[in-house]
């Protein structure tokens, strides 16, 4: 290990950066949820076929989600920073960073919380239809529990793609990992201190992939049922 490493180490830089990249992720991936889920739910319901069918809403939320996420998040970096200025007061460091984030993955999350929701049973919905529930409640009451397994396995998607982005933080002078890769590792040729860096991001990537599947598996009412059902058969019948 370079003597470079080593003080990175000793002063804690390293620390500092794996709190940036997880304050940014989470921050910014909570945001675009607020955004993306209403809006994924949007695009699910006016679908052809939905609960609220309106096509010319659907194509319209469509159109502006997939021109936002055909653009590389680069391009999203530097075309969107007028609008971090506006909005935190700067185009530099972590804050305007926040903002760029959320931009990129409010479309990803917006898409993810739709595919999630078409793969809800039609019967259940069906069936809701047939008891007299309103379209907003069989959204808000059956949709969306019946779909929150997959929406969690998204949300873990969406948060790991975030912390790829989060490594870009500094190109305009924002901290995280990816600045320590960037700035004392490439540039100082300076490959134990890169590989470091990706060691720390696989880390942090796996906390949350694992932390993430494991709510997705106890919320998932098909895996408690099978639970269920295993304990039932192993009660003995009739005495015996």
């Amino acid at each position: 290990m370079s003597e470079l490493a080593v003080q990175l180490f000793e002063s804690g830089a390293f620390g500092e950066a794996i709190w940036a990249t997880v304050y940014m992720t989470v921050l910014s991936t909570a945001i675009a949820y607020l955004f993306g889920l209403p809006l994924g739910t949007l695009l699910y319901a006016t679908d052809r076929g939905g609960v609220m069918q309106c096509l010319w809403l659907n194509r319209v939320a469509g159109t502006l989600v997939n021109l936002v996420r055909s653009i590389p998040f680069i391009v999203v970096m530097f075309a969107f920073l007028p609008l971090a200025r506006a909005i935190v007061g700067t185009s530099v460091g972590n804050r305007a960073m926040v903002v760029l984030l959320v931009v990129a993955a409010t479309p990803y999350v917006a898409r993810m919380t739709e595919s999630s929701l078409k793969e809800v049973d039609a019967g259940v919905i069906e069936a809701a239809k047939a008891m007299g529930a309103s379209p907003f409640r069989i959204v808000v009451k059956v949709i969306l529990p019946e779909a929150k397994p997959s929406l969690i396995v998204g949300a873990v998607i969406s948060t790991v793609t975030v912390i790829g982005y989060t490594a870009m933080s500094a190109t305009i002078g924002g901290t995280g990992l990816g600045q320590i890769a960037q700035i004392f590792g490439y540039t100082r040729n300076k490959q134990d201190i890169v590989w470091l860096s990706v060691l720390f991001l696989v880390i942090v990537v796996q906390v949350f992939q694992e932390t993430g599947m494991l709510v997705a598996r106890l919320t998932d009412k098909r895996l408690s049922a099978g639970r269920k059902n295993k304990k039932t058969e192993k009660i003995p019948q009739n005495g015996n």
